[in-house]
């Protein structure tokens, strides 16, 4: 059996002859030259294949019954340890963290947007939909045709299904709050996937000298500061002006497996990340670090076992400072990130809380909304707190309709399911 190329060569010249024979070969040669109309064409026919026969599937609600369940409203507390959250790292199905209750208190169900129009025709998808999702053990699929679906977002994947970046441009890629999203996806997905590219690197040294562990344990200077981990806690504390000026203190105090702009800092390796998670002592200078770098946010850490977080007396001072000095948009993604891998993954679901309702439902922090949806809410580990989040930020959004973060067919399915609550309450 012949390739496939060859068989289109032949059909094209058979079809040229023809023209040939017909006097229009000259028309067929130009539209052949015109290599750009015949990529946009092969890349339609390409989308019409790849939407029909791959849909994409994720589990909602699918907590255990011995799993507690908690009120998603109050400052999502979470109990689930380093190795609780779902990470994607290979070594099979990992434990989850306890799923959140669906039911919206009041406080939620005012952010409702009620102007969403929502046609008989939608609700009776939706309907079945949710009826074939019960059928199928609690699965939904969104297919990748999907206005707002994102290659590069694993939060709506099942666990046995594999990372997918997108092949293919929908009209909302040219949205410019999607293609923000969508870019940012990359680094998020990344990260929360352990970096897979830096594992086929030969960057775990076993001789390397461990700056990051000797720093959080207080056997080291940083550089350049030159200041021990226990200096920035009791003489950079409260002062403001020095956190918002200098730069090079972050990538010490919460370090990464990925470079940052102070080079003089070194990436976390294989070999820190687990001793650093089995040293009370490292662990507890991180945590300082945490709320040493709140406290310059203006939030105050309620529960050291939860995470709850809750303002601060000068938060008022603080948020102004967040909102015009937006570099620091940077550094709280690195801290997410950072607990994330050292040890406080229960830490980020909190935090991400607190940021989305102070610029969606209290609207003190509006500069930094984009980043809030874009990264900070793509840092959680735990998927199931992540749709937490983005139903969360979803319901408190002004404008439904310019909601990029989750893909269409899941907004739709929120959008019912409130004004049904909606019904019921009145």
């Amino acid at each position: 059996m012949r390739p496939l190329p060859v068989l289109l060569c032949r059909l094209v010249e058979g079809i040229m002859a023809s023209f040939n024979d017909n006097g229009g070969y000259s028309v067929f040669e130009c539209f052949l030259r015109s290599p750009g109309i015949i990529w946009r064409c092969m890349r339609r026919l390409c989308r019409i294949i790849v939407n029909a026969l791959i849909p994409i599937n994720w589990r909602s609600n699918c907590g255990s019954p011995l799993e507690p369940e908690t009120n998603s409203e109050v400052n999502f507390p979470a109990s689930s340890s380093p190795k609780d959250v779902e990470q994607s790292r290979g070594n099979g199905p990992p434990k989850r963290a306890a799923d959140y209750n669906r039911d919206l208190t009041p406080k939620e169900r005012q952010g409702f947007d009620r102007s969403v129009p929502e046609s008989e025709e939608v609700v009776a998808q939706l309907t079945e939909d949710e009826d074939e999702s019960e059928e199928d053990g609690g699965e939904f699929r969104v297919d990748s045709s999907d206005e707002f679906y994102c290659g590069y977002d694993s939060t709506w994947e099942t666990e046995d299904q594999e990372p997918r970046c997108s092949g293919t441009r929908r009209p909302a890629a040219g949205h410019y709050k999607f293609s923000r999203f969508e870019n940012a996806a990359k680094d998020m997905q990344n990260y929360r996937h352990d970096y897979p590219s830096l594992s086929k690197m030969s960057r775990w040294n076993e001789s390397d000298d461990q700056p990051n562990l000797k720093f959080h344990l207080g056997l080291m200077r940083s550089v350049p500061d030159d200041a021990f981990i226990k200096d920035f806690h009791n003489e950079w504390y409260r002062d403001y002006n020095r956190l918002e000026s200098e730069h090079s203190y972050i990538q010490w105090l919460f370090p990464l497996q990925e470079p940052g702009v102070n080079y003089q800092a070194r990436t976390l390796t294989k070999d820190e990340i687990k001793d650093i998670c089995q040293s009370s002592l490292a662990l507890e200078n991180l945590l300082e670090s945490y709320k040493l770098m709140l406290d310059f946010y203006g939030i105050e850490l309620l529960n050291e076992q939860t995470g709850e977080l809750t303002r601060a007396l000068n938060w008022k001072a603080r948020f102004n400072n967040l909102n015009s000095h937006t570099h620091n948009n940077l550094r709280i993604t690195r801290i997410l990130k950072c607990l994330g891998t050292l040890g406080y993954p229960h830490y980020q679901a909190p935090l991400v809380h607190f940021f989305l309702k102070e610029t969606l439902v209290n609207r003190e922090l509006p500069q930094i909304k984009d980043s809030v949806l874009s990264y900070f809410v793509f840092a959680v580990l735990d998927k199931r707190q992540r749709r937490n989040l983005i139903k969360f930020a979803y319901l408190n959004y002004d404008r439904k309709d310019e909601f990029v973060w989750c893909p269409k067919k899941i907004q739709m399915m929120w959008s019912r399911e409130s004004v049904s609550r909606q019904k019921t309450y009145l």
